[in-house]
């Protein structure tokens, strides 16, 4: 069997076109499209109110904010990191010089396992960045806990974790920063878009001026800053989206069930449990196969789905550890990090979005179980 029509493994959240214009309009009324402009601190204030934090910068993509993190705390040295994540979070270390040290991640979740931290702590480390993988919320106190202990900084790469929460807390108020993507593939998104959520103003104001070249004044640079401001136009377009993202989560969430429901019973096939005390955005739907139990390979299935019009992604494959850049690092290998081998050759992220029918669901299902 085949579904009617190609089902993809994402669909970005547009605003209606209708009601966008009117937003385009002001902006050419005011001749005023970047620099920090109406529309750009507009959304800051309106993200700090949904998000539940104080301060946030929105930038122009989400990798920026992570690379502007780094340099707002000073990190150097080395940072232990996760292997189970998109290359940015490795990359924006790379890019400042800093030596990323790969950890195990937890099978429960497959965030950096709290456990395994203090044994790949050396005289050199400076900080921890974790990610929230797949919105699924890090064991922030265990994380916090070695920090202290250690007199270490935490970045949190949060790009899966627009609007989780724990106990009705924002996930986004752990460490010392976090930051977010808008990526069109994202659960909320500018187009491209990113932010970085910090809890003081004094560092607020240092990452502002590192975001645009290190000015703080005419004549006066205090950093030696990039260009990475948000525009008017996406900021504009993010301020409405604002509007539709809960209906957005609202229908992720019945995917996520309609899955659960569909393939509790297939021997061989698993997926993460929810916590009953975490609000989630249903940014993915990973399953893991166990090709033993299962009668296929992870591979097998993710080419006979696409052969069957079903997009889905083998996300996180391969590790960051294993592309050429980081592969030589003595934390890369396999050895060191058996739990998220078997994770990146097991996963695939099925088709997660608000655009979904029913139909399109059981499709999935029906190709999956068969």
């Amino acid at each position: 069997m085949s579904c009617n029509e190609q089902i993809t493994v994402t669909s970005p959240l547009l605003p209606p076109l209708e009601e966008f214009i009117p937003y385009l309009q002001d902006i050419w009324s005011r001749k005023w499209i970047t620099n920090n402009g109406y529309y750009h601190q507009a959304l800051e204030k309106a993200l700090c109110e949904y998000l539940g934090v104080e301060y946030i910068s929105v930038f122009t993509n989400g990798t920026l904010p992570l690379i502007t993190a780094l340099q707002a705390l000073r990190i150097t040295g080395e940072v232990i990191t996760t292997p189970y994540s998109f290359v940015a979070t490795t990359h924006s270390l790379w890019w400042n010089g800093i030596k990323p040290v790969f950890v195990d991640v937890d099978p429960s979740t497959g965030n950096l396992d709290p456990n395994k931290i203090e044994a790949a702590i050396t005289p050199k480390t400076t900080a921890i960045m974790p990610v929230h993988v797949y919105g699924n919320p890090c064991d922030t106190e265990a994380i916090q806990a070695i920090a202290d202990k250690y007199g270490l900084r935490v970045i949190y790469d949060a790009a899966h974790a627009f609007g989780v929460r724990v106990n009705g807390e924002s996930v986004l108020k752990a460490g010392d920063i976090s930051t977010l993507s808008f990526h069109a593939t994202k659960t909320y998104n500018t187009i491209e878009g990113g932010a970085l959520v910090c809890h003081d103003a004094k560092t607020k104001q240092r990452i502002d001026y590192l975001k645009n070249f290190g000015f703080a004044g005419e004549t006066e640079v205090v950093a030696p800053g990039i260009n990475s401001k948000m525009d008017e136009v996406r900021a504009a377009y993010g301020l409405l989206n604002l509007r539709h993202v809960d209906s957005a989560i609202e229908a992720r969430r019945k995917v996520d069930t309609m899955y659960r429901e569909g393939l509790a019973d297939v021997e061989g096939i698993s997926m993460f449990e929810h916590r009953p005390d975490v609000t989630y955005n249903y940014s993915y739907f990973p399953i893991f196969i166990d090709a033993e139990k299962y009668g296929m390979t992870r591979d097998e299935l993710y080419f006979k789905m696409r052969e069957h019009d079903v997009l889905g992604r083998r996300y996180f494959y391969p590790l960051i550890s294993e592309f050429s850049t980081y592969r030589g690092l003595p934390s890369a290998g396999k050895n060191n990090l058996p739990v998220a081998t078997s994770m990146a050759a097991e996963v695939i992220c099925l088709p997660m979005h608000h655009d979904l029918s029913d139909k399109d669901i059981q499709c999935v299902i029906k190709i999956i179980k068969k």
